[in-house]
């Protein structure tokens, strides 16, 4: 059983939660958890002015339309852009006017991790639009329930709700993901994992 985990990170952040959603996806027995990254749309010297961090990245394959009709469920993770997914996501899913033509995504698990600069920057608006695209696909809806305390901490800033795990990286960008916000990206991707389980059994 594939489960895909499908990302844009300029900065790292998403990264690293999409790294913690394979933790989880692995946790489920035969479940197998495949790192893929959309297609960058930025030239290099536009990157390099943006301070983009990416080169950690590097060996993470560059994703293709087709591998989302081979996967028993997708996660995709997306950094907040105004309260919706970024432009490199968005161009992405526009081009899976195929998959859905054919069908190809309907029954999927489809579910959704971001980020945002600050802690009422979008996070949450950005799942609930990204959830629009999933539905037009067919796919089967999957957020992070209650189970996943950590989601309502009070102990100090975090990311997280029943929508999807989630991680706010601070104004400068300085902030990495805390141990909370890891531990609801990898109960989302056990969660995933356990749904699409019970869905190809």
């Amino acid at each position: 059983m594939k489960v895909l985990i499908v990302y844009y990170s300029m900065y790292g952040h998403i990264y690293k939660m999409a790294q913690a959603i394979a933790e989880g996806v692995r946790l489920v027995e035969g479940a197998k958890a495949v790192l893929r990254r959309v297609p960058e749309t930025l030239s290099e010297p536009v990157l390099e002015k943006m301070g983009a961090a990416q080169k950690e990245q590097a060996q993470v394959p560059v994703c293709t339309v087709e591998e989302l009709a081979g996967a028993d469920a997708i996660i995709f993770g997306t950094p907040t852009r105004f309260g919706n997914m970024c432009g490199q996501m968005r161009q992405f899913l526009d081009a899976t006017g195929g998959l859905w033509l054919k069908g190809a995504l309907v029954g999927k698990p489809g579910s959704v991790f971001a980020s945002s600069n600050t802690q009422h920057g979008g996070q949450e608006s950005t799942i609930l639009s990204f959830h629009t695209t999933l539905l037009h696909q067919g796919m089967v809806i999957v957020g992070l329930p209650y189970t996943f305390v950590g989601q309502m901490t009070m102990d100090g800033i975090s990311g997280c709700s029943p929508y999807g795990a989630s991680t706010i990286a601070g104004d400068s960008g300085s902030r990495v993901p805390s141990e909370n916000e890891l531990a609801g990206a990898r109960f989302q991707g056990q969660h995933v994992a356990q749904i699409a389980k019970k869905l190809t059994a």
